[in-house]
């Protein structure tokens, strides 16, 4: 599969990362539940993905399931999932192991957590890159070093050998951005990366993830909840909603101009920084509980302009303007239905 979304002269690349119609399920005594139910998407050489939602969206799983971390009972219940073309899904727990931290790189929420408190920081990136690059202890510490200093650590060189608790939680972050790209992988799954961080080091976290990926070329999928740092940050975005994928398509066009009843619903929910004072609008409900997911659209409860079909059947996704929706607001089929409903005034 080719793509041209990122190339203005409309040279075809690969895309690094493709998920197709991927389902993640777990067994319970009261049946199988869903977190992602066919969810797809694609990523390529130097984009940044955003994946947002409310949270129980599916979002962490998503990012789960491609770096085969799901804690079981949980699996892949369907679909593919391919890196630089190689199918990695059906792998065994030891490649999938060899693949983590060469070929996919992990920034989490919480720094802290992410590094290991009885391992200075340089032992640590020294070590990520022996296990997947062949090379001696003298050049991986020498890699480790640049990295620290790519990455803005002041005196790298001293600050090598220090220990996490050492370094303040902006400094944590970007010490587990050097970690994750330390073996120089293709993608990098960002999971809430500066939840834990003040703006101030938000901004700055952001800023440096995104220009070391642009320079080498790296996939991003950054999970988030925060439509400001998709507004600034990613090429693309996708919207889950109970699993499932709502829209998908060029930042700039899902942030001004949504099409989904839902994403239009986060897109009025969030303060708009013009300083001026207006109402927000919210959406009303809540998401639904995996054990009672509505048959058809799983938004459709919620949603102020649902009609006959959204109510029985789950909608694919269908070409809206700049942007690919799953509503039957935009089905051939039913748009003209619901246009007729909507002049009637009734819901």
């Amino acid at each position: 599969m080719l793509s041209t979304r990122n190339c203005d002269n409309a040279v075809s690349v690969s895309p690094i990362l493709t998920v197709s119609d991927l389902i993640v399920e777990f067994p319970t005594r009261k049946g199988i539940l869903r977190p992602v139910d066919r969810v797809g998407f694609e990523i390529d050489p130097g984009e940044i993905l955003g994946i947002v939602g409310e949270s129980g969206a599916g979002k962490s799983m998503c990012g789960s399931a491609i770096v085969g971390l799901i804690d079981r009972p949980g699996r892949i219940g369907g679909g593919e999932i391919s890196l630089s073309g190689q199918r990695i899904d059906n792998l065994s727990n030891d490649r999938m192991r060899r693949i983590r931290g060469k070929k996919i790189g992990m920034v989490f929420q919480d720094p802290l957590r992410s590094l290991d408190p009885l391992k200075t920081v340089g032992d640590q990136i020294v070590e990520t890159i022996r296990t997947h690059l062949p090379v001696s202890a003298a050049e991986a510490r020498r890699r480790a070093v640049a990295a620290l200093e790519e990455v803005g650590i002041p005196a790298a060189a001293n600050r090598i050998d220090a220990w996490p608790h050492q370094f303040s939680g902006g400094m944590c972050q970007r010490v587990v951005i050097a970690l994750a790209l330390a073996a120089e992988p293709a993608l990098i799954i960002a999971d809430e990366p500066t939840t834990a961080l003040d703006v101030s080091v938000q901004a700055q976290i952001m800023a440096l993830l995104k220009r070391l990926c642009r320079g080498r070329g790296t996939a991003v999928m950054l999970i988030t909840h925060d439509m400001g740092v998709i507004a600034e940050t990613t090429d693309r975005v996708a919207v889950l909603y109970a699993g499932r994928l709502a829209e998908i398509g060029p930042t700039r066009d899902v942030l001004s101009n949504p099409s989904h009843p839902y994403t239009i619903g986060l897109m009025t929910s969030t303060p708009k920084p013009t300083g001026g004072i207006e109402r927000l609008s919210q959406i009303s409900g809540a998401m639904p509980s995996l054990r009672d997911i509505p048959k058809g659209c799983a938004f459709s409860p919620r949603c102020g302009r649902a009609f006959a079909p959204c109510y029985r059947n789950i909608p694919v996704l269908e070409p809206a303007a700049r942007t690919e929706v799953a509503c039957w607001l935009y089905d051939e089929e039913y748009a003209k239905d619901a246009a007729n409903l909507e002049g009637t005034g009734h819901d």
